[in-house]
Formats: C-alpha cells, sequence, structure tokens
C-alpha cells in the first residue's frame, strides 16, 4: 500500500490515490506495486460503463501511471429532503439496472468489512444525485460469462437494498 502522502490528496484505495487537478478533474494513481493492466482494466470497464449513462464518474483520459476523470463534488444526502432523496434513488435503480442490462456491474457497491473507509464510500452525492466512482474490481459480462455476471449482479443488487435504507433513513444521529 502506497503511504506517501500527495497534494491535493482527495481520497485513497488500497492501491491507488485520488489527487484534485483543477476544479473539473481529479487523477487517480496507481502505486508501482499494481500492474498497469490493473489501470487498463479499469479504464477499460469505466470508458464501457459511461457509454451506456452517466451513473460512473466520466473517464477523461488515462496516462501511463494514472486515470484521468471528471471531478465530482460531493454533498451531504441527508441535507435534501426526503422527497428529493427518493426521486434520486429511483433514478439510481434505473440507471444501475441499465449498465446491468448493458453488461457492466460494478461490484464493489458495499464494501466488505475490514476494508478501510466507509461502507458506501463509492456511492456518492453530487447536485446531480447519485453517482458511482472507483470502477476498479466491476466486470464486464463478455468478460466473465454469464453465471458469474448473474451472481455478481444478485449480489449487487441485494447491497443496493440495503443502501437504499441508509439512504431514505430519516433520522439523524
Amino acid at each position: 500500500m502506497n503511504t506517501q502522502k500527495y497534494p491535493h490528496e482527495l481520497s485513497r484505495g488500497f492501491n491507488n490515490v485520488v489527487v484534485a487537478i483543477d476544479e473539473t478533474r481529479v487523477k487517480k494513481l496507481f502505486d508501482k506495486t499494481s500492474r498497469a493492466s490493473d489501470m487498463g482494466s479499469e479504464a477499460k470497464k469505466q470508458r464501457y460503463a459511461n457509454a451506456i449513462n452517466g451513473l460512473v464518474a466520466k473517464l477523461i483520459e488515462t496516462e501511463h501511471d494514472a486515470i484521468i476523470m471528471e471531478r465530482l463534488r460531493i454533498i451531504a444526502y441527508r441535507d435534501q429532503e426526503i422527497e428529493k432523496r427518493v426521486i434520486w434513488f429511483e433514478l439510481f435503480e434505473r440507471q444501475i439496472n441499465e449498465l446491468h442490462i448493458g453488461g457492466f456491474v460494478h461490484r464493489d457497491i458495499a464494501r466488505p468489512e475490514g476494508f478501510p473507509g466507509g461502507k458506501y464510500d463509492n456511492i456518492v452525492f453530487t447536485k446531480d444525485g447519485l453517482r458511482l466512482i472507483d470502477c476498479g474490481i466491476s466486470s464486464l459480462k463478455e468478460e466473465v460469462g454469464e453465471k458469474s455476471f448473474a451472481i455478481y449482479v444478485e449480489t449487487e443488487n441485494e447491497e443496493i437494498r440495503e443502501f437504499k435504507k441508509v439512504f431514505l433513513e430519516t433520522e439523524f444521529f
């Protein structure tokens, strides 16, 4: 795991760091322990999802050790009225379904226990609604086959049902 600190660092994953480039772009840097194929695979899957709909953060370009993406401005969903959250969640469900029908599954909606970060950190809320980030372990149906893809989709749909309870919860802590 990369422990180097970066100027303008926004977040950190297991084998990468996301830094702000400017007001509209971020750069996901891959460390030396991750293979170049990891970055290429993630970029391919992100492009694939971007061609289906706008749910996954938009990939702009790749560099030799980084993926350049749109910068998403995250807001607190609990600042929004429950009626708005219901509408945004319904759109999110439709967009996830479009991705699944199109042959893409994110596979990292809910982080497993013991991993750093919040359970639903890969779902972010922006002024435009819910968006997904981090396609590192995403899968394409054409690459994993029908049977594995169906299992991934079933798991993801269960994670989305659990996230719905959190996102539409009206009691504040």
